[in-house]
């Protein structure tokens, strides 16, 4: 059901974007920035990613971070969903520059679809599977902010 409230609302901005109208009379009420837009929803839920698979090394011994219960795995997909579909959030006029659209689409469809791996390794409960995603995640938010951060954010 989410996915075509999403998908009628992608529709309706490629059409009124199609029509010339203003940015500002799409049917969104900007709440943030981008900036803000990844200190509160993209950086929080990709870090639920990488701090759930993997190992901490340590005097003490090796720390699995692998979810453990089903309460764990479900945060860790609630996370990865919430990154699916930010990839589509960053297609909102508001939040992509105005400069170089095809590389910034082509960055938000990379996360959806490492977001929707990540699903997949939760769905499975697939811990090799999650961090192996955990990486492709970091290589694609890596390559968008070599070309669009500024100023080391």
């Amino acid at each position: 059901m989410a996915g075509r409230i999403i998908g009628a609302f992608a529709a309706a901005v490629l059409l009124l974007s199609c029509t010339g109208e203003p940015v500002d009379e799409l049917p969104v009420q900007v709440v943030g920035d981008l900036h803000d837009t990844m200190t509160w929803v993209l950086d929080p839920a990709a870090d639920v990613i990488w701090g759930s698979a993997g190992w901490i090394l340590t005097a003490e011994g090796t720390q699995d971070l692998t979810p453990t219960t089903e309460e764990a795995w479900d945060q860790v997909r609630h996370s990865a969903a919430v990154l699916a579909e930010s990839g589509n959030l960053l297609l909102l006029p508001h939040l992509a520059p105005e400069t170089d659209a095809e590389a910034w689409i082509e960055f938000s469809r990379g996360m959806t679809r490492v977001a929707q791996e990540a699903l997949a390794a939760v769905d499975a409960q697939d811990s090799a599977a999650l961090f192996e995603t955990g990486g492709h995640l970091y290589n694609v938010c890596l390559a968008c902010h070599q070309v669009y951060a500024r100023g080391g954010e």
